[in-house]
């Protein structure tokens, strides 16, 4: 069976046997990709510690039936053990990774691979503060995946903005007179950290008070919930100032 190489993050580990581990993968040209890595937890394994989760490498897969093999692994980010030093770094990875696997399959998805490993290492370089370095990710993740938010102008009538509610079921922010019932209750500088961690103008969000970015994480998180389905399970374990 035929033999292909490609750029990987690792999203998730499980035991096989006594020796061996059960490897998910995103892929860069690839989608994601379940693999077999034979031997890696014995302690002469050279790529043991090139397949934990959140880092990035060179992988040569053998095609198989049901699962791939790994058979070379040559890492390209060392992001692991810098994120799982730390405790908030290590519960937003876990968010980031579950979410690349609810939003992609085993078709090619560069841009979300490209966005993760992004994320994966301006946490472990910590470029930025954990929070925000998820809640910029998250937004972008799930625009990538077809449901942008807005927080510019009234989704319901085009009405220029800013505005003060925001439909979490449609993604966007909504003018007085359409606003529905329940609509969340945003502020103008809420709004603006928004949109600015949508498109990643870190100047201005680093700089943001604590209690607007604790307001937009709020909405970013009931976004995130609403339009994965099912849910994030590892939101449970997710540190929130």
């Amino acid at each position: 069976m035929p033999t292909y190489r490609d750029e990987a993050v690792v999203l998730r580990t499980h035991k096989l046997g006594e020796a061996d581990r059960i490897v998910t993968l995103l892929t860069r040209y690839h989608g994601q990709v379940r693999a077999v890595a034979k031997g890696v937890r014995r302690t002469a394994s050279k790529m043991g510690a090139r397949l934990e989760p959140f880092m990035v490498a060179d992988i040569q897969f053998y095609e198989g039936k049901n699962l791939d093999t790994v058979t070379q692994a040559e890492t390209i980010g060392a992001y692991g053990s810098a994120i799982t030093d730390d405790y908030s770094a290590f519960t937003v990875a876990n968010v980031m990774a579950e979410t690349a696997m609810r939003l992609t399959g085993d078709e090619r998805a560069t841009q979300q691979y490209l966005l993760l490993v992004g994320a994966l290492r301006s946490l472990a370089t910590k470029e930025h503060d954990p929070a925000q370095i998820l809640d910029s990710y998250l937004l972008r993740a799930l625009a990538v995946a077809g449901w942008a938010p807005n927080f510019a102008d009234c989704t319901g009538c085009n009405a220029v903005g800013p505005h003060a509610g925001f439909v979490i079921q449609t993604g966007g922010v909504v003018c007085e007179k359409c606003m529905p019932p329940g609509a969340a209750i945003i502020s103008q500088d809420v709004a603006v950290l928004l949109g600015s961690l949508l498109a990643g103008e870190w100047d201005y969000v680093d700089t943001a008070s604590v209690g607007a970015k604790e307001r937009a994480s709020a909405i970013v998180s009931a976004y995130s919930q609403w339009h994965i389905d099912r849910g994030l399970k590892s939101f449970n374990h997710l540190e929130r100032a």
